[in-house]
């Protein structure tokens, strides 16, 4: 069993009840930076980018740890759709998934001893179809206000999809079998050890 000071660079509590049902004991530092897409850069791209900056910059703070970033973003026919500014937006976004599937694409970075690992995931989302009276009911519920997409599928959100193509961990916004697969490349393997220090 690996034991070591895990720190997760985000505030997101989706990625903590993740961390949380893998074992993994952690501590949340969340990273700052800029966000903007620079010229030319794909949704894959930035994902990845911005993952690894995450991990990055809070490792310069925390060098003994084993730093964890992550970034997830909403395509649909090409466009990325970022959290909502408002009820009215969450509701246009709402009312433009329906009936049809998008993507959602989620980077994670692992930071150790100076090295950066990082890798994406795809996951293919349908909603199923339906009005303006659920898309506003649904945003006034709040939910979809600081989600990407504005939904989140941990929650209430999971009445509006009818089907998931892929990883739904992804979707969440901390794909697991990236992880893993960080963490061994890392050279920190993933060990099932219940009520340990994990990974």
């Amino acid at each position: 069993m690996i034991r070591r000071r895990v720190v997760l660079a985000s505030a997101s509590p989706r990625r903590r009840e993740i961390l949380d049902q893998l074992g993994v004991v952690h501590e949340v530092h969340p990273a700052h930076v800029d966000e903007t897409y620079t010229p030319g850069e794909t949704a894959p791209e930035h994902v990845e980018r911005l993952a690894r900056a995450k991990a990055a910059v809070v490792a310069e703070a925390f060098s003994d740890a084993l730093v964890i970033g992550g970034d997830t973003v909403v395509v649909r026919d090409g466009e990325v759709l970022g959290k909502p500014s408002g009820v009215e937006d969450a509701v246009s976004t709402l009312l433009s998934l329906s009936g049809r599937s998008h993507t959602v694409l989620s980077g994670l970075a692992v930071s150790r001893g100076g090295a950066v690992f990082s890798g994406i995931s795809t996951t293919e989302v349908v909603f199923r179809e339906f009005g303006e009276e659920t898309a506003r009911a649904y945003a006034a519920t709040g939910e979809p206000l600081d989600k990407a997409g504005a939904y989140g599928i941990q929650g209430l959100g999971a009445a509006l999809v009818r089907e998931i193509r892929g990883d739904y961990s992804t979707v969440v916004g901390f794909p697991v079998p990236v992880f893993i697969d960080l963490l061994a490349r890392a050279g920190t393997p993933y060990t099932f050890h219940p009520g340990a220090d994990a990974p």
